[in-house]
């Protein structure tokens, strides 16, 4: 019997930083182009990452970056990134988000056909039930539909890919590897889509926000990857990812003042419902 306790821990704690992060440089894109945002971001996460390398002794092994699938990971996060940014750009957040959190359903999709996992019907309920959560939470008006919705599904589906490929990195690839691999291509992406669209000056202010949400997405970076290579079930994992939707309207009502309604406040039942089910059908497996 797979025990997914430790995939369960990592994803949690790596959902968590990411939606700091998220907010972090929300923050700064309100006075720095998104795409420069990122980009710098990338710089500092690369920095981050190559000091963990270091001090960890890890970088005696960073010929592995260059293992094909280390480097196709790489690309399909920028490629997810930015696809999903310039999506974001043409439709309102709150489908973005919807579009974006309908990964968990991505990933079971995938972890039946690819991983052959075996996932019986109750828990693509808990699946569908935890996403039933979020359509509550975030309230999309069907109006707002339009082609670039499906080209955030299109991202959605890229990070999926990205995650069911970490499945098939070398055992012997360090996992801090993989994180340098991956921030630095973002770097790159970024950086160089910056420089197309024009370089605009920094205030201390905004690079305070983006060093701060480097660190984090650094870290993320290397909980994501623990995680996915943990040998939990990615059908069960996957689920944890929508506990960012909790966490989203937390930092949205202390930082921006939003307050949800009382559907979301249901919604949020209903997703914490769907993770608590999903924990205990795992005691019951055991």
């Amino acid at each position: 019997m797979i025990d997914n306790t430790r995939g369960i821990l990592a994803m949690s704690a790596s959902v968590v930083v990411f939606i700091f992060n998220d907010a972090l440089i929300k923050l700064a894109a309100e006075s720095v182009p998104s795409i420069q945002a990122i980009g710098v971001r990338g710089v500092f996460a690369t920095l981050w990452c190559a000091l963990a390398l270091l001090a960890s002794g890890a970088w005696r092994q960073i010929g592995a970056a260059a293992h094909p699938y280390v480097l196709l990971r790489g690309l399909l996060e920028a490629a997810a990134a930015i696809v999903y940014l310039v999506a974001l750009f043409h439709i309102p957040f709150a489908i973005a988000t919807a579009v974006n959190l309908s990964t968990p359903l991505v990933l079971t999709v995938l972890a039946v056909l690819m991983l052959r996992e075996d996932v019986r019907w109750r828990r693509w309920s808990a699946v569908i039930l935890g996403f039933a959560g979020v359509l509550l939470v975030i309230q999309p008006r069907p109006g707002d539909l339009n082609t670039w919705t499906w080209v955030a599904l299109v991202g959605t589906f890229i990070g999926a890919f990205r995650d069911v490929l970490t499945r098939y990195l070398p055992p012997g690839v360090p996992t801090l590897v993989v994180s340098f691999t991956t921030a630095i291509t973002v770097a790159i992406a970024g950086c160089g889509g910056a420089l197309l669209e024009g370089w605009q000056p920094m205030s201390g202010h905004a690079l305070g926000f983006i060093v701060a949400s480097s660190l984090l997405l650094a870290t993320g970076y290397q909980l994501l990857v623990v995680a996915l290579r943990s040998g939990a079930e990615i059908s069960v994992i996957g689920s944890f990812r929508y506990g960012s939707i909790l966490w989203a309207i937390a930092i949205g009502y202390v930082v921006w003042g939003d307050v949800p309604n009382a559907l979301a406040l249901f919604g949020i039942a209903v997703i914490v419902a769907s993770g608590l089910y999903i924990l205990h059908r795992e005691r019951v497996r055991r």
